[in-house]
């Protein structure tokens, strides 16, 4: 049943073989890859506008046409960012991205800080993007507003199954809204200018009359908390260099054309839809997004107004597929450098990373779950991640231009120099603006991260020198002492007996009395079936058969230092899964409890029943 469940979800396994088939075309890398990034259009406006507005509230007023430059600003940012990471893409076109270039260029601390502070990212834009997309939900339909959380967790669940199904699937999946989200974002920024270069009237409510400005630290400081919270546009630019090993060759040159093109539409609609917002005197409200205000002064509440809402809602949702694309693919180059379990860096059924999209799945659901599905609680913990690693790449770059001998090396590294100067202090705002909304935690997560990375590798080194050949010896031969845990006599017990004997000439027999009980029916069958095997009866007056097994085990073992204990459990197999609803598990806990035992070895002795 699981299997037919399995391959009805994601379809039947792949071979390696045709891993070559599964890379994609620009048109659909742009479509998994730049949904991330396209979909901070959503949102990014709103968050600079929020700056401006808790500025007002205490008592710092800055005239709202201030946020266009300082969209324009993050737009000159987004230009820089995304030359370094072209440069990046033509250098390292395996991918990592910032990962790979730390470690190659600046060290391994620097790259564990880089490759944990995106494996973060990605799980937190996983967890914003749904939840920005649930509210634009409901923005459309308040009913729903209560029920937020399990429509975040349903949305996660779809996009987990589409993209066990397959890179190539995914992207099919996910082409035609990304696609139509662009449509209609640009349906939406021509027809805002068009009203207002028409002459069309502003909405009733009218901006308060505009005071002067008296430049101060405090208007520095709120000027810079705009800026750094809008930079959020620049969330999921990276993606391209983090899953650049997904497109056909030439990778680069195709990955790089990708970028451009994310790039330039994020400018396009993100100054757009912020000069929108300033000469329609749209402000952020609860309950109503400024893209959705926007699209109902514009267009009114009519099917364009809908559609746009629908595919702000989908593009949204769907921007957590960016990292569902990148994190396993992150996550399993730290995993094949042993910084993370192994299982990362295995391929699936459908030649995806399967357990880092279930692994990133349950983490952004534990996320939307303890921050109750609102953006504006996510939002602080969002960036501090995501410029740490932006960051770190363009200072490892300008390390790699200078070792260059390349022509134009100078002039790249002045590019990448410049976008890290920009980026940490975008870092440091950000750090400072929002640490006590939040921002702390990701400052402590990500070193906390590095540490269980760091142990993780120790974990190998040492597992890698205890296996090691250079100092083995070959052991004497030991004695095998045999224990067989019996419920009684049957067939399957005296399966077990007979294999017992197979192995070793000492085998024990042990019996668990429970409460006392009448043991006299199983002496009299014993001695008929399976008399030259000793058998031992343990009471139990606590009724535990774990506590008492385990017991023996250990006074065997000390009584017999020497010898090898072996072990074997008596099992039946039912022929119905469902079966095994109406049996203990006895066997199962007695593995799981052996497990961590020296000198024990155990193995089952398994009996099919028929029906």
């Amino acid at each position: 049943m699981w299997r037919w469940l399995k391959e009805f979800l994601i379809g039947p396994p792949l071979e390696t073989a045709v891993l070559h088939e599964q890379r994609l075309s620009k048109k659909a890398a742009l479509a998994v890859l730049a949904s991330d990034n396209l979909s901070s259009t959503a949102y990014a406006t709103e968050e600079i506008l929020l700056a401006f507005t808790a500025a007002a509230a205490l008592g710092t007023a800055i005239p709202l046409s201030y946020s266009i430059p300082v969209a324009a600003a993050i737009v000159i940012l987004t230009a820089i960012v995304a030359v370094s990471y072209s440069q990046t893409l033509h250098a390292y076109p395996t991918g990592g991205g910032a990962y790979t270039v730390a470690k190659e260029n600046i060290g391994v601390m620097p790259a564990l800080v880089a490759g944990i502070a995106l494996l973060i990212d990605y799980v937190l834009t996983v967890a914003v993007s749904v939840a920005a997309g649930i509210a634009a939900l409901t923005s459309a339909f308040p009913a729903l507003y209560p029920h937020r959380i399990t429509l975040c967790l349903l949305a996660i669940a779809f996009i987990l199954v589409a993209n066990l199904r397959g890179v190539r699937e995914s992207a099919a999946i996910f082409a035609g809204p990304v696609y139509l989200f662009i449509a209609c974002l640009a349906l939406l920024v021509i027809g805002g200018l068009v009203q207002i270069f028409t002459g069309h009237p502003l909405p009733a409510e009218a901006l308060p009359p505009a005071r002067p400005v008296v430049w101060d630290w405090v208007v520095l400081f709120a000027l810079s908390r705009a800026f750094a919270s809008g930079c959020v546009a620049l969330t999921g630019i990276e993606a391209v260099a983090n899953g650049v090993r997904i497109f056909r060759p030439p990778v680069s040159r195709n990955a790089s054309i990708t970028l451009y093109v994310m790039a330039g539409s994020l400018a396009v609609f993100f100054l757009g839809i912020t000069i929108l917002a300033y000469q329609f005197h749209v402000l952020p409200r609860d309950g109503e997004t400024v893209v959705s205000q926007l699209g109902r002064i514009v267009f009114g509440a009519g099917p364009i107004y809908y559609l746009i809402q629908t595919m702000t809602l989908a593009i949204l949702v769907l921007a957590a597929n960016t990292s569902f694309a990148d994190f396993p693919r992150l996550a399993s180059v730290l995993a094949q450098d042993r910084f993370l379990p192994r299982q990362l860096a295995n391929l699936g059924d459908r030649l995806v990373f399967s357990n880092g999209i279930l692994v990133l799945s349950l983490l952004a659901g534990a996320l939307i779950v303890g921050f109750d599905a609102k953006v504006h609680n996510l939002i602080p913990l969002y960036m501090v991640g995501v410029f740490i690693s932006f960051t770190l790449s363009q200072a490892g770059m300008v390390v790699h231009w200078r070792h260059s001998q390349e022509p134009g090396a100078f002039l790249r590294s002045a590019v990448n120099a410049l976008g890290a100067l920009i980026t940490t202090f975008v870092l440091l705002v950000v750090a400072i603006v929002k640490f006590m909304h939040g921002a702390w935690v990701i400052v402590a997560a990500i070193p906390f991260g590095v540490w269980i990375c760091l142990r993780i590798r120790q974990h190998y080194y040492v597992l890698g020198r205890e296996l090691s050949l250079l100092d083995y010896e070959t052991p004497r031969p030991r004695r095998n002492t045999v224990i067989v845990p019996v419920a009684g006599m049957n067939k399957v017990v005296l399966a077990a007996i007979e294999y017992a004997h197979s192995i070793s000439q000492d085998v024990i027999a042990v019996n668990v009395n429970l409460d006392h009980a009448d043991r006299g029916e199983l002496e009299r069958r014993w001695q008929a079936w399976a008399k030259d095997t000793p058998l031992v009866v343990l009471n139990s007056p606590y009724r535990s058969i774990l506590r008492p097994v385990l017991q023996f085990v250990d006074e065997i073992s000390r009584l017999r230092p020497e010898d090898v204990i072996t072990v074997v459990l008596p099992e039946f197999v039912p022929a119905r899964w469902w079966h095994e609803l109406m049996h203990n598990q006895t066997g199962l806990l007695l593995r799981s409890a052996l497990l961590f035992k020296p000198r024990v070895i155990v193995t089952s002795v398994r009996h099919h029943l028929a029906r």
